[in-house]
């Protein structure tokens, strides 16, 4: 069996390609015409009101927070690729896996999932691993990160519904689509539906026709960590926005946040917009919450790339 090449792919329409920034541009007019409405009720102009905003953070406890928590991050984000491909790839020494993680924040400066795929093209230039099949391991990764947020938003809406917006109602039936999406999907590679053979042997799949239930769990738990140190984070820092949280809130909220930052936009505007959405009150004070959170962490994260980007170019060659 034989898989097309990724270099083989054509180039994506251009549709797909400006579909992100229109989104975008959607987004940040959207929250243009609520900051616009919130400053004209206070007699202000849309920037001299949210300039009082940013006048009002304490941003040294703002970085004394962040600063720990995106290196807190980098380390748990490299141990769940460490493992997986360990996995289903080929043996790697955690500190390998570190300027592979690291390097790959600076492309997911624009998205993610590119991100993702630049470190399965990292490993089969320095290690050899095909390419299709770490991008198996990655795709493992992008599943398990469905699944912890998913669990992660019940547990959130179990402690706090009566406090969360109703459109939460929804979560705990997402969560059982969710886990008979699990339930079958695992079924399906396990071999126990006896259908889409060819399918199931494709070399972009290989990750979930090796991985056992319990290894999905793993992934999770290792994930986890970093859901609930952001609970922590996140909550101080929008009590310096001037915006009243509690933990088990953002325990709720920030798993449906980080959904909306998967998707493939530029300066993570869904993300942003979710949280004028979830918090309607205070539109400035979330506009400009969730532009600097979000922003300082892809910029930081690749900032730490950037320490490691002569390591990287030195594994593959370039340097």
């Amino acid at each position: 069996m034989t898989d097309t090449a990724p270099s083989d792919r054509p180039a994506p329409p251009l549709w797909q390609r400006a579909l992100p920034w229109l989104i975008t541009l959607a987004c940040f007019a959207w929250l243009y015409t609520r900051v616009e409405g919130a400053a004209a009720r206070q007699g202000l102009t849309a920037a001299s009101y949210l300039l009082d905003v940013f006048a009002s953070v304490s941003w040294g406890k703002w970085l004394a927070l962040m600063i720990p928590y995106s290196a807190f991050f980098f380390l748990i984000d490299s141990t769940v690729v460490w493992r997986v491909v360990s996995w289903f790839n080929t043996r790697v020494p955690w500190t390998g896996i570190l300027p592979i993680r690291a390097s790959a924040y600076i492309i997911s400066i624009v998205n993610e999932q590119v991100g993702k795929g630049a470190m399965a093209l990292y490993l089969n230039r320095r290690d050899g691993v095909p390419g299709w099949e770490v991008g198996s391991s990655m795709l493992f990764i992008m599943f398990c990160e469905l699944l912890y947020l998913t669990f992660w938003a019940n547990v959130g809406y179990l402690m706090a519904a009566d406090t969360l917006p109703a459109q939460f109602a929804l979560v705990p039936w997402i969560g059982v689509g969710v886990l008979a999406l699990f339930l079958l999907w695992v079924a399906f590679f396990r071999g126990l539906i006896p259908v889409g053979k060819g399918l199931r042997e494709r070399a972009i799949l290989k990750a979930f026709r090796e991985a056992s239930p319990l290894r999905y769990l793993i992934v999770a738990a290792i994930r986890s960590p970093a859901l609930l140190g952001a609970v922590v984070v996140y909550t101080l820092a929008l009590r310096l926005f001037g915006v009243e949280a509690s933990f088990l809130d953002m325990l709720g909220v920030l798993p449906v946040i980080f959904f909306a930052a998967a998707i493939p936009t530029p300066m993570r505007a869904a993300a942003i917009t979710i949280w004028v959405v979830l918090f309607s009150d205070n539109e400035a004070q979330l506009s400009a919450f969730g532009l600097v959170m979000h922003n300082f962490f892809i910029f930081f994260n690749a900032a730490i790339g950037l320490l490691f980007l002569r390591r990287a170019n030195r594994e593959l060659g370039l340097a």
